[in-house]
């Protein structure tokens, strides 16, 4: 395998630093200048080639070897078992390490990785061999086991002609693509190196920390939503530990005696929720009211990324966007943000400057006409053209909505051109910088936390929340679907808690949860108010009550109740949640077991199956504490995780 690997990326440099000539599908020597188009010189790095595709016949050899080098390839888990101790990392890195959708590059080896993307970088110099490569890779996933066979098939073709045309248009090589994918120890990514955005030359201005609000200043009341996850399929009923990545769906099949079948109303597994659970929900909201605005950090389908269709996004995005409407009435803005799977292929966000069908235009647009009542036609006009947005909210309260979709390691399109995308980082501090001058307070809303972003990205927003620490005085997430924060501090000591991203659950019980919402409690409108987060408060819909009646447990409650499950200050005895009471509340997590393992069971919505000790423990306050990739790895390293909790993290899990 070593040589096989080493073979092809010497072919492939020859591609790429000379003159490389096919000739009826084999490398032949360059051909004689009276010979016009016998061969085809690629000295550019780029991968198109210069003369016709139809001059560049690669044989079907080339991608039949490309599967029996797969396929003859020990599958990962075909081997001997590994003693139990070693299989079982800490709980919190796998709960982080859960698989998404059941599909893994973590479970092939570096060497066939190098070695599989040096052949589909030269198979790929034709554009006639993108269904062979397809099939290839399709045979290969589904006999290394990184998806069953279905899922395999649907999830190449799904993501096929995307994928393939943001490889093409990188220029990204072997030992990139698998750093990228199997991860650092397989290389080095030089497509993410470091860049850095521009600030303003005007001075920082002196930092005055905030102060309590007096008894009885104006609060406003916010409500969050994230992660909603609505599975059309659900079928209450069905079998809800399935092999599929999915299950409690109609083609999950009916549970035998040994299998739990789906709630009606949600399910503790691996399984989304039924519209009636959505709408439960927001019947309930509605009546908990009135709140003065509403957060809504997206995610609206359900996790069957195989199979998913731009009609089918586009449907469930217009459904759930005009339920929140009916049920929370016309006098509510909502201020929604992009989730990683609005789109389709799942992660799937090309940057602007592509162009026509590829690009995201036919998700935008649609956002733009369903969030109209609610946002500006300035915030629209950035809407369609990167997903993200700024509105007024108040009078000196201003929030930014920010597509976190260009920060994801996931979304493949960033191996074109990771460098700031749509120019988003840059026009929040242009944003930011206006709101200091006029003394606005901003919150900052999005999707995925900036902790688990790729590492330039993270680096850059954390020091943009140096700089504007003074203006920044919010800052809402979701994603993990678990109920967290992280931690940022002063660049210099990193000792000084300057900001906090807090991290909200979700609404989908996706994997093992009850269902659940947020609850902010801000400091109002009014002179000298520090527009921060006072409280917060989680609501759950308990499962277990809700799909049994105590006086017949085989029958669901017909109009179930979601219930406060814990209010912050009261449940950590908090004055308020400002960054430096954040920060020690971490320190009491470190001293005071009892207080950290009450954060264990609220992280989880209140349904925890094992407790979190020890190395868990630690790895966990290290996620808390890094609002900057850089410092998850850090403290990964410190505390001997080698890796893997960094590793871990970066996977996206929902």
């Amino acid at each position: 395998m070593f040589f096989l690997c080493h073979f092809f990326l010497s072919v492939k440099k020859k591609t790429r630093t000379a003159e490389c000539y096919f000739r009826d599908g084999v490398f032949t020597s360059p051909p004689s200048s009276s010979s016009p188009h016998t061969g085809c010189r690629h000295s550019s790095p780029r991968r198109t080639p210069a003369c016709p595709p139809s001059a560049m016949r690669l044989p079907a050899l080339l991608i039949t070897f490309t599967l029996l080098l797969l396929l003859t390839s020990t599958p990962p888990g075909s081997g001997h078992p590994a003693p139990a101790s070693e299989q079982r990392g800490p709980v919190f890195v796998q709960q982080l390490s859960r698989p998404g959708v059941g599909f893994s590059w973590r479970n092939v080896s570096c060497p066939l990785c190098k070695a599989v993307f040096t052949i589909l970088d030269i198979a790929l110099l034709s554009d006639t061999n993108e269904e062979r490569v397809a099939q290839a890779v399709g045979e290969a996933c589904i006999r290394l086991h990184l998806a069953d066979e279905q899922v395999c098939r649907e999830i190449i073709s799904l993501f096929r002609d995307d994928f393939i045309r943001a490889l093409q248009q990188s220029l990204l090589w072997p030992s990139e693509a698998c750093a990228l994918l199997v991860g650092p120890s397989c290389g080095k990514f030089d497509i993410y190196a470091p860049w850095n955005i521009t600030l303003p030359k005007a001075p920082k201005p002196p930092v005055t920390p905030p102060s309590p609000p007096k008894p009885g200043s104006p609060q406003n009341r916010v409500l969050f939503l994230t992660d909603i996850h609505w599975d059309q399929e659900y079928l209450a009923g069905s079998t809800a530990d399935c092999k599929a990545p999915l299950c409690c769906r109609k083609d999950s099949g009916s549970p035998s005696w040994r299998r739990r079948e789906a709630g009606y109303w949600g399910t503790y597994s691996k399984c989304d929720l039924p519209l009636r659970t959505v709408e439960n929900l927001l019947e309930n909201v509605a009546a908990a009211g009135p709140w003065d605005w509403v957060y809504w950090t997206g995610d609206i389908p359900a996790h069957n990324v195989w199979s998913q269709t731009r009609k089918q996004q586009l449907s469930e995005l217009s459904v759930i966007s005009r339920l929140i409407h009916k049920h929370l009435g016309p006098n509510v803005t909502v201020y929604p943000a992009i989730g990683n799977h609005e789109s389709t292929p799942v992660n799937s966000f090309p940057p602007p400057f592509v162009h026509g069908n590829r690009s995201s235009a036919w998700l935008y647009n649609t956002m733009a006409e369903e969030w109209s009542p609610w946002l500006s036609e300035q915030a629209l006009k950035t809407l369609r053209y990167g997903g993200f947005y700024t509105m007024a909210i108040q009078p000196g309260l201003r929030v930014v909505s920010l597509n976190m979709n260009f920060c994801a390691r996931e979304n493949f399109w960033l191996m074109v051109n990771s460098t700031d995308p749509a120019n988003q980082l840059q026009w929040l501090v242009h944003t930011l910088q206006a709101s200091e001058d006029k003394g606005e307070k901003v919150h900052i809303i999005g999707h995925i936390p900036p902790g688990l972003c790729l590492g330039s990205w993270s680096w850059n927003y954390y020091h943009i929340i140096n700089r504007y620490e003074s203006t920044i005085t919010g800052q809402f997430f979701g994603h993990t679907h678990l109920d967290e924060f992280q931690m940022f501090y002063d660049e210099v000591t990193m000792k000084r808690p300057l900001g906090v991203a807090f991290i909200a659950p979700s609404v989908t019980t996706y994997i093992n949860l009850n269902p659940g919402y947020r609850v902010y409690y801000v400091d109002g409108n009014y002179q000298g108010s520090s527009r921060m987060v006072l409280d917060h408060e989680t609501y759950i819909l308990n499962l277990t009550e809700a799909n049994h009646k105590p006086e017949a447990p085989s029958t669901p409650e017909q109009n179930p109740k979601w219930t406060l499950l814990y209010r912050a200050t009261k449940a950590y005895g908090l004055t308020s949640l400002f960054p430096s009471n954040c920060d020690g509340l971490m320190q009491t997590f470190v001293k005071d077991d009892q207080a950290f393992q009450k954060f264990w069971y609220f992280r989880h919505k209140g349904h925890v199956s094992e407790p979190c000790k020890e190395t868990c423990k630690t790895s966990l306050l290290c996620f808390l504490r890094s609002g900057r990739y850089e410092e998850l790895e850090q403290c990964d390293l410190l505390n001997g995780f080698g890796g893997n909790l960094a590793r871990a993290a970066r996977k996206t899990l929902c």
